[in-house]
């Protein structure tokens, strides 16, 4: 679904993506981990075209996408959930949601299957943004990624500063989306063992360089906790 070849890309003199190969298979839930500091970040708003790349491709369904515009690619079906969620805090959960709808006919409500899948977006629907909690706050993201109605759903480490019940609850909504929606989902992550718990497939970022990659059931005998270990 989603391949990325030979993507570089800089920040003033430093070499940030080197060469970055790799794929996100169509209906699986791939995880791309790494320490602080190793272009993960970078690579996922390349992908987003909210910062350029310097050289590479990248290939959406065999359609190259590298010079699109980040509204473009959202309306080819990519959905970004950025670290630290960037939600409108002045705005309604309601309001929030709606936003995510702005690359197509915006809806005149919110689709059941939204408050279906965080039902507590529903009961707070008309609280401001800026009113909720962390958890609340990483849901209501969430759901606002998904009102464009995606293929492929992006996220930046949802689990940073997210209490462990909301993060139990996000695992189960990443895996319901994959299992019975159909959707693929791209996870960047750096919490071992939630990644190892969702994974169908993982790549493993050091120094801006791709330097493993496998099956999600596999992360443990090759030995990917040590890779990723401060």
């Amino acid at each position: 679904m989603l391949q990325v070849e030979n993507l570089n890309q800089y920040y003033g003199g430093s070499h940030i993506l080197r060469d970055v190969k790799m794929t996100v298979p169509d209906g699986e839930l791939t995880v791309l981990l790494g320490r602080n500091g190793v272009g993960k970040t970078t690579l996922l708003r390349c992908l987003m075209g909210v910062v350029p790349t310097k050289s590479g491709t990248i290939n959406w369904r065999g359609n190259k996408i590298s010079s699109m515009p980040t509204h473009a690619r959202v309306a080819n079906g990519l959905a970004y959930v950025p670290q630290g969620r960037d939600i409108f805090g002045r705005l309604t959960v309601e309001e929030n949601l709606l936003v995510g709808a702005a690359s197509r006919k915006a809806p005149s409500k919110i689709p059941d299957h939204i408050y279906a899948l965080f039902p507590v977006l529903k009961d707070m629907k008309n609280r401001r943004g800026g009113d909720l909690s962390g958890g609340q706050q990483q849901q209501l993201a969430i759901g606002r990624a998904l009102m464009s109605e995606p293929q492929l759903l992006i996220l930046d480490e949802p689990t940073e500063g997210i209490q462990p019940s909301i993060i139990r609850d996000i695992g189960r909504t990443l895996r319901q989306l994959v299992d019975e929606m159909g959707m693929t989902v791209l996870l960047v992550e750096q919490y071992y063992d939630f990644a190892r718990e969702l994974a169908d497939r993982y790549w493993v970022m050091s120094r801006g360089e791709i330097v493993a990659g496998g099956a999600g059931s596999e992360m443990d005998a090759h030995g990917v906790r040590e890779l990723i270990a401060v």
